[in-house]
């Protein structure tokens, strides 16, 4: 078995020539899932409008903060100061949007 980027695989040959490459199915997944995309949309909205991310992503899923903000487990005080341009907020609650979007955390990250 060899290994390459932490991917365990098999090289088998015929003919004496590389043929197929055999790879644990938990690293095939890995190697096939697609990478996080950002909707044009949403970036749209980030450009046009000039706003932050995580409100670019709250209106183009069409909800209100206060929907936002519940579905998040935070206060819509909170969502509305992380909606700032500018504002860093923690990891974990941007954890928190990504799931309550049902997106990926990379993809509200700025």
């Amino acid at each position: 078995m060899n290994t390459h980027a932490n991917i365990n695989y098999q090289v088998i040959e015929q003919n004496g020539t590389p043929a197929f490459a055999v790879v644990p199915f938990k690293d095939f997944l890995r190697l096939i899932k697609p990478e996080p995309t950002i909707p044009h949309e949403v970036v749209g909205l980030v450009i046009k409008k000039d706003i932050s991310i995580t409100r670019a992503w709250r209106e183009y899923l069409k909800l209100t903060q206060k929907e936002a903000a519940k579905k998040a487990g935070i206060t819509q005080a909170a969502l509305s100061q992380i909606e700032k341009k500018g504002s860093s907020p923690h990891k974990a609650t941007l954890a928190k949007l990504a799931k309550a979007y049902d997106i990926e955390a990379e993809q509200i990250e700025e």
